[in-house]
C-alpha cells in the first residue's frame, strides 16, 4: 500500500537537516560552556580582580570622626544614624546606580552634616538590584558600619564608581577601599569575604515593594517622597525640602 503524502514528506528530509541539527547542538553546547566560564569568573572576581587606579588614588584626606550607626530591623534593615531625632530622611540607593552617585555628589556633604550635627535621623537602605557587585558593595558597607566608617565608605564607593558589573566591586577591591579609610581589621576582611550581611542585603531588597520603592535613588522626608523639580539633584532644593519638614 503506498504511503500517504504526509508520510512521504516526513521521510524525505533534506540532507542538510543533520548538519543543521549538529550545528544547533554545537552552538547550544558552546553557550552552556561560555555561561559556565562566566559563572566561574564571577565567583573568582569576588577576590582576584586588580585594584584600579581610581581606588589607588582615592582621596581620604577629609575623613570624618568614626561614627557608629545601627542596623535596624524596624527600619527594614536600614543603617540608622540618630534614631531619636524627630526629622527622618530615608535614602534608598544602589552603589552601582549612576543617578545615586549624582545625588551623593550634590547632597552627600549636606546629609553628612545633618547626621553629625544630630539634626536628623537618617536611614540608608542599600539596595542591590543591579547585580552581584551591588550585593558585594552593600554587604561591605554593612561591614563598615561595625567599624564606625559607613559614611566614609559610602562616600568612597561613589567616588570610585565605574561601569555596572565591570569587576570594580570585587571583594579584594572593597577591602582595599576599606584599608584606604583605615579599616585594617581582620574582622572587616572576613565580613567582606564571607558575605556576612548577605541575608540583611537580601531583606533590604525584599522590602522595596512594600515601601513603594521602584528605583534608585528614592528619598523620603518624614515619610513623604521627595520629588525634585530641577533636572539635577540640586542641593538648595533638597535643603529647602528638609527645612520645610523640620
Amino acid at each position: 500500500m503506498p504511503k500517504q503524502a504526509k508520510e512521504r514528506v516526513r521521510d524525505q528530509k533534506p540532507k542538510g537537516d543533520t548538519l543543521t541539527r549538529n550545528l544547533v547542538l554545537g552552538m547550544i553546547g558552546f553557550v552552556i560552556l561560555i555561561l559556565g566560564v562566566f559563572t566561574v569568573l564571577d565567583r573568582q572576581s569576588g577576590s582576584s580582580a586588580e585594584s584600579p587606579l581610581a581606588i589607588e588614588n582615592l582621596d581620604t584626606s577629609s575623613l570624618g570622626e568614626p561614627l557608629v550607626g545601627t542596623v535596624s530591623e524596624t527600619n527594614d534593615y536600614g543603617i540608622v544614624f540618630n534614631p531619636d531625632a524627630t526629622l527622618q530622611i530615608d535614602i534608598w540607593e544602589d552603589f552601582q546606580c549612576p543617578y545615586c552617585n549624582f545625588f551623593e555628589q550634590a547632597n552627600g556633604s549636606y546629609v553628612d552634616e545633618l547626621i553629625r550635627n544630630k539634626e536628623a535621623k537618617v536611614v540608608y537602605h542599600m539596595a542591590s538590584f543591579l547585580g552581584q557587585e551591588s550585593v558585594r558593595a552593600s554587604n561591605a558597607s554593612y561591614c563598615a558600619v561595625e567599624e564606625g566608617r559607613f559614611l566614609d565608605f559610602h562616600k568612597a564607593i561613589y567616588n570610585v564608581q565605574g561601569a555596572e558589573n565591570s569587576g570594580l566591586f570585587s571583594n579584594k577591591n572593597l577591602i582595599t577601599i576599606g584599608e584606604k579609610l583605615g579599616i585594617t581589621t581582620q574582622s572587616f576582611k572576613d565580613c567582606v569575604n564571607n558575605n556576612e550581611f548577605g541575608d540583611t542585603v537580601k531583606k533590604v531588597a525584599e522590602s522595596m515593594p512594600k515601601n513603594k520603592v521602584q528605583g534608585t535613588p528614592t528619598i523620603f522626608i518624614n515619610g513623604k517622597l521627595w520629588e525634585r523639580k530641577s533636572n539635577d539633584f540640586n542641593v538648595e532644593e533638597f535643603k529647602a525640602a528638609v527645612e520645610a519638614a523640620k
